[in-house]
């Protein structure tokens, strides 16, 4: 079983960032609830089209606005804030509307096996691999059943970064059922592109190759970056992942792994989707039959 926590959502925080930046902090702890919310005062905030907003970033358990201070001042736009999260108030009743996504990932690939046990002398359990010791820190008999957690639940998108393109994913489970690791003791310096990780309550692909701290689960064959944007899921951004998808993580096998790396370097390849209106109510309410609707409307015919 896993493990997390919901909390009651305090009193918003409101501080400047510089001249250009108003920065919101809603709680200091992650959860479902509190992202719901700061997603949909963004939204909110988006759809009002306020002259001198240049740009809306949500968070995890948080928001940034950047301003034109030359035609909107700070103070003026944090007013507006306090407005629309009396409005917003717990985000009952909101609505997002998103995209479910089907997202193949090779669990146990022989690439990020040979990365993670390149490191161990940077781990906290330097003899049993990522995945042993995150099942056995949450309660899991075996990393079998582990991996049958992380697999058999969607994910939301709850923000992108800290690199271009990563997302940062919150399994839409109830919260006992969170799983939570730590990150490496200390970091990697090399992380395969596109390695399939997690780090305190997130799941994450690694958009680049670069150094990093996540435990490493699995690869996953098609990217979530694409700087040149020659997939056609990429012609709008060369980012694909948006806050408010629903990620669904398919675990697949090495002969899937390579068709559909064929069809990401011959330009073929096309993320299955659905457009959906996601409910946060009932996701909170009952998340496993809710659960079932959304992998229903992803999967079926």
């Amino acid at each position: 079983m896993g493990r997390g926590v919901d909390t009651e959502l305090p009193e918003a925080r409101y501080s400047y960032g510089g001249d250009e930046y108003v920065f919101v902090e809603l709680a200091e702890a992650m959860s479902l609830k509190v992202n719901f919310r700061a997603m949909a005062i963004t939204n909110k905030l988006g759809e009002e089209g306020i002259p001198g907003v240049t740009d809306i970033c949500p968070s995890n358990a948080s928001y940034m606005i950047r301003i034109n201070p030359d035609e909107l001042h700070p103070d003026d736009l944090i007013s507006r804030l306090k407005e629309i999260d009396e409005e917003v108030g717990d985000a009952e009743g909101f609505e997002l509307k998103t995209r479910v996504v089907d997202v193949p990932v090779m669990m146990e690939d022989p690439w990020t096996h040979e990365t993670l046990m390149r490191f161990r002398d940077r781990h906290q359990d330097p003899d049993a691999t990522d995945l042993e010791y995150s099942a056995r820190i949450n309660g899991y008999d075996s990393k079998d059943d582990f991996i049958a957690a992380l697999l058999g639940s969607p994910w939301l998108v709850t923000m992108i970064g800290f690199v271009p393109g990563l997302p940062w994913c919150y399994q839409l489970v109830p919260p006992e059922e969170q799983v939570e690791v730590p990150k490496y003791v200390r970091p990697r310096t090399f992380t395969p592109e596109r390695a399939f990780g997690f780090g305190g309550g997130f799941a994450v692909v690694y958009s680049v190759q670069g150094a990093g701290g996540y435990q490493l689960y699995g690869l996953a064959p098609a990217p979530v970056l694409d700087v040149e944007q020659k997939l056609k899921d990429f012609q709008d951004s060369m980012v694909f992942p948006k806050p408010g998808d629903i990620f669904n993580y398919r675990g697949i096998d090495r002969e899937e792994f390579d068709r559909v790396r064929s069809e990401v370097e011959d330009g073929t390849f096309e993320y299955r989707q659905r457009e959906f209106v996601f409910h946060p109510d009932r996701s909170l309410e009952d998340p496993h039959a809710y659960n079932r609707e959304i992998l229903g409307v992803l999967y079926g015919d």
